[in-house]
């Protein structure tokens, strides 16, 4: 068995164990491994072991990774944007990923909605429930409050909501900020039921059980499934 593999095993045999703690299936729970700075024949042989979902952070990464991947398969990989958006590379990111995780201001979605034509872009809302400033992120009240202009840009598919947890956070102190966001999102489903709030990514490598037994329907793990960077 390859470290590739027993990595594997290992967090998947974890997500399964934290879903069941709150009364979930692991089916309930999407992977994404996220396969930044990793070369493209990697992200293929943990393709192959059954990973179907991938996260790049950054737009210029994934436009030769992408295709490589897609070469190396003889097929599509699913990719999710999980890093900060410039409004720069809005265009690349929208040929690029199934779904944009990270966008954290209004100005970005409109950035995005104007750049679509002919279909509806999925994304998620981040949402920074601690307290350092320079995080991005929009912070609950202002999601809140910003929602209603949000929801009404054209050509984006509201899913629902994605947060990391506070840098430097004790397990505790990761437990609330995703127990915060979870109620965050009960918040807006119930202010607008017409909106698909049902996605809440949370959880990377450190805290992606935590995330989990919080509500968390897909958590973004890496170094747990990669091993540490170089």
């Amino acid at each position: 068995m390859t470290n590739l593999h027993a990595n594997l095993e290992m967090v998947r045999g974890t997500i399964a164990d934290a879903a069941a703690r709150s009364g979930r299936s692991a089916s309930d729970v999407m992977l994404v491994a996220v396969s930044k700075t990793r070369p493209a024949e990697l992200v293929a042989e943990a393709a192959n072991l059954g990973v179907e979902a991938f996260g790049e952070n950054r737009v210029q990464e994934a436009e030769s990774k992408v295709p490589r991947v897609r070469e190396l398969l003889g097929r599509h990989a699913t990719w999710h944007l999980v890093g900060t958006l410039q409004r720069n590379k809005v265009k690349g990111a929208i040929d690029l990923f199934a779904i944009l995780e990270s966008v954290d201001s209004l100005r970005l979605a409109k950035a995005i909605s104007q750049r679509v034509f002919g279909r509806s872009v999925p994304i998620l809302f981040e949402v920074y429930v601690g307290g350092d400033p320079s995080r991005p992120g929009f912070r609950p009240t202002q999601l809140l409050e910003q929602a209603p202009s949000l929801l009404a840009l054209p050509n984006l598919d509201v899913r629902g909501l994605m947060t990391v947890a506070p840098l430097g956070s004790s397990a505790d102190q990761a437990r609330a900020a995703f127990r915060a966001v979870h109620q965050l999102r009960d918040d807006l489903q119930e202010r607008h039921p017409d909106t698909n709030w049902s996605q809440l990514s949370m959880g990377m490598s450190e805290d992606y059980a935590v995330a989990i037994e919080e509500g968390a329907t897909s958590v973004r793990v890496g170094r747990a499934i990669f091993g540490e960077r170089a």
